[in-house]
């Protein structure tokens, strides 16, 4: 077992060098400036509006009583965006990249965002009827926006294995190893614990994975920041430093690094792309779900969860880490470096914090990344058997990542986001004017003091579209 594990570590440790060395890295960047460019920095200019239309109830669209809230499909997306990357991704990042890492998390959530206003918007456009009320995501534009089926089956595949399966094994890696260290409890006891948890929850649909979402994510998200808020203040005099500490580590002039500047953009990029997920094709499936009046709308509210998830929970574990200098320990990465920070500001209750507060990330990224399987594996055929045992699939990789090698989960984490977020990419940089097209009819709408509604020919030439209907056929039905 040992020499297979030494074996795949290798091999995945290879393929992970490829693809984030010599592309991903590159791609992200230089697809998140032309994506901020051709919809002149939209995660900047409409700010604003992000906050204002996140509880706006002009928003759901008449439909929106059967189907999934604006809201709740936020929380779903945010429920697997803020997770074990928020707190132990962030540890392993600085461990092995210094304070840099961070400030190169803050530019690839401010490049990304862009990214993943385009991804979303693209879902909603592209999105279909089901029973629960809407479904959709970067296999369904592929397939109607590209007319590429075989990419969008591609893809499907890939999230399915990687969310449902490969992330979801991170997750309860990291919550048995966090409940392992404050309690001392059995890693298997705690695999087992959260499997009989996620099987209570995946088997009940989607409305049961929105509810729970929409209940845990924002309780979970400001206890946290509460908290991480408390630190700083109690620190504010170090804060000056602190940020000078980030900055230097970024362009490799921190002596205490030897100048790794290369190692800080990688874990900072890796890292944050693997927490906030922007331009990875994940969110895109949540986004899908909201029954909404225009597809920009929930365009802007994932773009806003980008924000959340790295410029706020990602900064709140990267500044009390650093604050505490634990992360100059060679003995220390993921989730216990975090609770070693936390216990020099807050005692010997600071591991009990973070296994509770890691129990509630992770098991919201749990099952909101179990829906990014469903909804894939339904795009590539409805089978109720299918998804039965993609379910128990979901359920035993729990178990095996509360027992596995922490290395060997993450590298496997990272070769699959790599892989799916490459597809995805090239997917939404060809169907990216129809973003940008949706973008300019909101606009337009909103300066003429309109709440924006958009049709199947709100766009002249769009193809594909199942869940919009034309502007006269509209008419005709309120009319009546």
């Amino acid at each position: 077992m040992n020499l297979f594990l030494e074996g795949l570590n290798s091999a995945v440790g290879f393929l992970n060098d490829i693809v984030w060395t010599y592309i991903l890295i590159a791609v992200l960047i230089i697809l998140g400036l032309y994506f901020s460019l051709k919809s002149k920095f939209v995660q900047f200019r409409y700010f604003g509006e992000m906050v204002r239309i996140l509880g706006d109830k002009s928003m759901v669209s008449a439909e929106g009583k059967r189907g999934i809230s604006s809201f709740q499909a936020f929380t779903i997306s945010a429920a697997s965006r803020i997770g074990t990357g928020n707190m132990a991704g962030v540890a392993t990042a600085i461990a092995a990249g210094g304070p840099g890492a961070v400030f190169w998390m803050w530019v690839i959530a401010f490049l990304g965002a862009a990214s993943s206003f385009v991804e979303s918007t693209l879902a909603q456009i592209y999105k279909v009827k089901d029973k629960d009320g809407f479904r959709g995501g970067p296999a369904y534009y592929m397939e109607k926006g590209l007319n590429k089926r075989w990419m969008g089956i591609l893809f499907a595949v890939i999230i399915t294995f990687c969310f449902g399966l490969v992330f979801n094994s991170v997750q309860s890696n990291t919550i048995s190893l966090a409940f392992n260290e404050a309690f001392g409890t059995s890693r298997l006891t705690i695999g087992l614990i959260l499997a009989a948890l996620t099987a209570v929850i995946i088997f009940g649909g989607i409305k049961r994975i929105a509810y729970v979402s929409q209940v845990i994510v924002p309780i979970m998200a400001v206890i946290y920041l509460i908290v991480a808020i408390v630190i700083v203040m109690m620190n504010i005099t170090e804060v000056p430093n602190l940020i000078a500490t980030i900055v230097k580590g970024a362009f490799g002039m921190d002596q205490a690094f030897g100048g790794a500047m290369g190692a800080a953009v990688m874990m900072g990029i890796k890292r944050g792309l693997f927490s906030n997920e922007a331009g990875m094709g994940s969110a895109p499936n949540a986004a899908a779900t909201a029954a909404v009046t225009h597809p920009v709308k929930q365009g802007l509210i994932q773009t806003l969860g980008v924000f959340v998830d790295t410029i706020l929970i990602c900064s709140a574990t990267g500044f009390m880490i650093i604050l505490s200098g634990a992360y100059t320990s060679p003995d220390l990465s993921g989730i216990q470096l975090t609770q070693t920070a936390l216990s020099s500001h807050i005692g010997t209750w600071a591991p009990v914090f973070v296994a509770v507060s890691i129990f509630l990330f992770a098991f919201s990224s749990v099952i909101g990344n179990y829906y990014y399987g469903e909804t894939n594996i339904e795009f590539i055929k409805e089978s109720p058997l299918a998804i039965f045992i993609y379910r128990i699939g979901v359920i035993g990789m729990v178990i095996f990542g509360a027992l596995v090698d922490l290395a060997t989960v993450w590298g496997l984490a990272d070769l699959f986001m790599g892989i799916m977020a490459l597809i995805n990419l090239v997917a939404i940089t060809m169907l990216g004017k129809i973003a940008f097209a949706a973008l300019k009819d909101y606009k337009a709408q909103r300066k003429e003091g309109k709440d924006p509604v958009f049709y199947a020919d709100s766009i002249p030439g769009l193809e594909g579209i199942e869940s919009w209907e034309t502007k006269e056929n509209a008419l005709k039905k309120k009319a009546e």
